[in-house]
């Protein structure tokens, strides 16, 4: 089968207008997760079943790593008055609880807020609270149970 240049020219042409026009996907990298709330007894029993948390909207605040030496500690509590670490970015969720924001690779903390006190309830070994890891090209999942209502 013979091809003639002017077809071959064409087909090439129209392989070149396809990728100029082709939307390049957008870099996914950051933190992308659920915010629930939990409140009430949770205390297990026998014939207990706990109704599956509800997403909610709330404001994900994101700081640069923060460590429990950086925060002025209201009482002995999750609840922090001051961060004095630096606000990266705050994403909302939407009224199911899922968020999504991009942010450059590296080590942050996240907190939501109850009138004016932040909180964050996990640490880890290190006292960094609610740490979280984004590596380049990937999106980091979190789970956010903001339980400060419940009793376990």
């Amino acid at each position: 089968m013979k091809i003639s240049p002017l077809n071959a020219l064409f087909f090439l042409f129209s392989i070149c207008l396809l990728l100029a026009f082709k939307p390049l996907p957008a870099a996914k990298q950051g933190i992308e997760g659920y915010l629930y709330k939990v409140s009430g007894n949770m205390m297990p029993g026998p014939g207990v079943n706990r109704p599956a948390p509800r997403g909610t909207k709330a404001i994900l605040y994101i700081f640069e790593l923060t460590n429990t030496s950086q925060v002025t500690r209201k009482d002995p509590s999750p609840f922090y008055s001051a961060i004095k670490t630096k606000l990266v970015k705050q994403v909302s969720s939407n009224s199911k609880g899922r968020f999504s924001v991009q942010l450059p690779p590296g080590r942050y903390s996240l907190f939501v807020k109850k009138g004016a006190l932040y909180y964050a309830n996990q640490y880890d070994d290190k006292n960094n609270i609610f740490p979280v890891e984004v590596l380049p090209g990937k999106m980091t999942k979190v789970e956010f149970r903001i339980d400060y209502n419940a009793v376990y």
